[in-house]
């Protein structure tokens, strides 16, 4: 929270035993209200909900990589415009090539077309290739997510702390989620159906994380 003291430097100029008087409480007040915002979660205005508890574990992890990125930043080893835009870029490319086509072979599955081959299944049917594609999508987004933290710290921005950050949290766990449930759910037809349309708003979630990603990125 930030002050004005423009007051109580009025009242300076006008008498140092107002300002005496009128001070005390002033702190005492500022203290009171700093001491209760400590207490609740910091979130920042662009984020979806505040990750206070987890940012000193992947501050440390993030600070770990930074050195290695910015001294190839500075050797020009790698350019800024391809730190800059890299992840996205790429993340971008798992999620509507490999997501994308993971989602329509799954709902194929779903419709009952999991035994047939499609032109770019590699020779694979449907059934086979929807969890491999999806699998290692949810894998590259792991890798990836860290790798957009290490940048954009490598940039100076704060982590943790904007809409594609809160956004990156809900896909990673709706595709676990989705992962655990493709696992266990065998025949269940109740099972396969929550499957299919809950994998739909994953994709959809992932969307708008790009989209707030996109954000992000022309915001500096």
């Amino acid at each position: 929270l930030e002050f004005s003291w423009s007051f109580l430097l009025m009242l300076w100029v006008a008498s140092p035993v107002v300002v005496a008087f009128s001070a005390v409480p002033a702190l005492h007040h500022q203290a009171h209200i700093a001491t209760t915002a400590s207490r609740k979660p910091c979130m920042n205005a662009g984020a979806l909900f505040a990750l206070d508890a987890v940012e000193p574990a992947v501050t440390s992890y993030v600070a770990i990589w930074t050195p290695l990125f910015e001294a190839a930043k500075e050797s020009g080893l790698a350019p800024e415009f391809l730190l800059h835009w890299g992840h996205g870029g790429a993340m971008a490319t798992v999620l509507f090539a490999m997501g994308g086509y993971g989602a329509f072979l799954g709902w194929q599955t779903r419709l009952g077309n999991g035994e047939k081959i499609y032109p770019l299944s590699l020779g694979e049917a449907a059934r086979e290739l929807h969890p491999k594609l999806m699998g290692l999508a949810l894998f590259f987004f792991l890798l990836g997510g860290q790798g957009g933290l290490v940048l954009l710290a490598t940039a100076g921005k704060p982590i943790l702390t904007s809409a594609h950050s809160s956004t990156a949290v809900i896909g990673i766990a709706l595709l676990v989620a989705q992962a655990g449930l493709g696992l266990i759910m065998g025949g269940s037809e109740t099972g396969r159906t929550v499957h299919a349309f809950l994998g739909s708003s994953t994709l959809l979630a992932l969307c708008l994380h790009a989209f707030y990603g996109l954000q992000l990125g022309l915001s500096f």
